[in-house]
């Protein structure tokens, strides 16, 4: 019969040979987790050698157009449903300026060429819009079919019908913001100043919200007395003159019982733009007793 220390020599015998399989156990472990990592880390540093030798990490030759991708929205409309529109397509979506300003040329039959300065900053879309449509030549030799109320002349529409444009339109750019009201009835308002001064342009479309083609130069100051409407594109910086003798042409019925009709034909013979000069501010508005 085994004696107790026999026993006991079993018993530490069993127990450090299960310590030792447990340590073994756990060093095989290891060494297959070292060794699926060590393959992991080799595969993703082949993957990554063959996407570094492909230029996968290299810059991009060609700048992001971050400040105009995708900056105006043309919104398409049929000629099927208006017979007065013209399809020439529409302009690009990228690639347009959003800083300083761009010079139009209006060429008339009333005299010395109208220069605008558009303002591609606070109206880069009108701008663009402006652009793409003197290249087009959608403007050469159509009429100025009004003289407004307001005092501008309203050219623009091939169709002299006012429902005239291309067969796309966009949003408001740049409308002027009303002046607030007087806090008493009892102060004397100071004179309001012209939210559409001499020689402003902008753009004309109806309903409101719906620009194409259509523009306004302002032929004398203009302060609306309810909410404005126009969005401004540009000030005229040279011409003045030519402004001042479409100015004095009278107008007659056009046919509607309005008396806007210029009596003796103002038609653009061409419209140009200019490449954009960069950060260069709009040239201010001339004033009613300017002379270019």
């Amino acid at each position: 019969m085994a004696s107790s220390k026999d026993r006991q020599r079993a018993l530490a015998r069993a127990k450090l040979d299960r310590q030792l399989a447990r340590r073994a156990s756990r060093e095989r472990r290891k060494r297959r987790i070292q060794a699926g990592l060590g393959a992991a880390l080799a595969v993703a540093l082949i993957v990554g050698g063959v996407a570094w030798l492909g230029g996968m990490f290299d810059e991009s030759d060609e700048p992001e157009d971050t400040a105009a991708s995708n900056l105006c929205a043309w919104t398409p409309q049929s000629a099927e449903s208006n017979t007065d529109l013209k399809d020439v397509g529409t302009p690009p979506t990228t690639g347009i300026p959003t800083s300083g300003t761009a010079p139009m040329t209006v060429t008339t039959n009333q005299g010395a060429p109208i220069t605008v300065a558009l303002d591609l900053a606070n109206a880069p879309c009108s701008g663009a819009s402006l652009t793409y449509l003197a290249q087009k030549k959608f403007y050469d030799n159509t009429e100025c079919h009004e003289i407004t109320a307001e005092g501008a002349l309203h050219c623009g529409d091939p169709k002299g019908t006012g429902l005239g444009g291309p067969t796309y339109t966009f949003y408001n750019e740049n409308v002027p913001t009303a002046p607030a009201p007087e806090p008493s009835a009892s102060t004397a308002p100071p004179p309001a100043k012209p939210l559409y001064p001499k020689g402003t342009v902008a753009l004309w479309s109806n309903p409101p919200g719906n620009n194409g083609s259509q523009f306004l130069i302002f032929l004398k100051d203009y302060a609306p007395k309810s909410d404005p409407q126009y969005p401004i594109v540009g000030t005229v910086t040279a011409g003045l003159n030519t402004l001042n003798k479409i100015g004095k042409i009278a107008t007659v019925d056009n046919g509607s019982g309005d008396k806007v009709k210029p009596k003796e034909k103002v038609v653009v013979q061409s419209v140009t733009v200019g490449a954009a000069a960069a950060d260069t501010p709009p040239a201010p508005a001339p004033s009613a007793s300017s002379q270019s």
